[in-house]
């Protein structure tokens, strides 16, 4: 583990450790708000996060362009700049996917697989809210929104962890969503993005199993990604955790697909996005 997560003294280790759990009891008891929200509540925060967004096109655009310029400051490879990168263009898209996720049935309390007992009684499986569930990700900010707007959507709060080269975007980003879930009558804290960009508190998130119920990897189609995950991996199983699941993202076509599906064939994927 020592790969994934640098060495700290026990001061360091024990702030990040007390910003983590605090950050996850807040979700936690989010979440409880959340879970009986309304189709309407939940759409309004949706539509609002894409106004908000929108609006804020300038801020959110000088934040990335911010990160921009450490990161190539860093040496990073051409492809992860890429990645890194906002534009209007995909700013745009951004609050479309927002509108999008809003005009989707709301899964919660949908029922199937109904079937009738020998006494007659008739039973079937109803979709609830999962919890907190903690998703840890890579350069691309926009998946800050994508993420949010779909675990929203299903009554989840949300626990954000994205690349520390993004830190700025993101956390314009979230400033929006916050934003947007207060304007519904939502709890803001229903979605958090963890603000230190130091790797230890991936491994403080991995360990509020007692707070945090799913835990999602998205994965992109590349070895730094594959790594990452299988890190993760070994450290949630060590801690007993078992609900852990990845999402493939900037899969542009088939053959992305498959490398993401043999290189990570150990896990569950969830599905994927291009």
């Amino acid at each position: 583990l020592s790969a994934l997560f640098p060495k700290h003294t026990e001061h360091i280790m024990q702030e990040i450790h007390a910003y983590v759990r605090q950050s996850a009891e807040a979700a936690k008891q989010a979440f409880y708000a959340l879970a009986g929200a309304t189709t309407a509540q939940k759409n309004a925060a949706l539509l609002r996060l894409a106004e908000l967004i929108d609006q804020h096109q300038a801020d959110i655009l000088a934040a990335n362009a911010e990160d921009m310029q450490q990161a190539a400051a860093k040496g990073l490879e051409a492809a992860l700049l890429e990645r890194l990168s906002l534009t209007e263009k995909t700013i745009a898209g951004m609050c479309e996917g927002l509108r999008q996720v809003a005009a989707l049935p709301d899964p919660v309390g949908e029922m199937d697989e109904f079937r009738i007992r020998p006494n007659g009684l008739q039973i079937g499986k109803m979709r609830v809210p999962l919890g907190v569930i903690g998703i840890i990700y890579e350069s691309r900010p926009n998946v800050t929104a994508d993420a949010a707007a779909l675990c929203l959507k299903a009554g989840n709060a949300a626990i954000l962890r994205g690349g520390s080269e993004a830190l700025h975007s993101n956390q314009a980003i979230a400033s929006c969503i916050q934003q947007g879930l207060a304007a519904a009558g939502l709890p803001a804290d229903a979605v958090q993005v963890i603000e230190t960009t130091d790797r230890a508190a991936v491994g403080e998130l991995v360990r509020m199993a007692e707070y945090v119920d799913v835990l999602i990897i998205v994965v992109e189609p590349g070895q730094r990604s594959f790594q990452t995950a299988y890190q993760v991996k070994r450290l949630s199983q060590d801690l007993g955790i078992r609900n852990l699941y990845i999402v493939g993202n900037k899969v542009r076509d088939e053959s992305d697909g498959e490398l993401i599906k043999k290189n990570l064939e150990d896990f569950t994927l969830l599905g994927s996005m291009s």
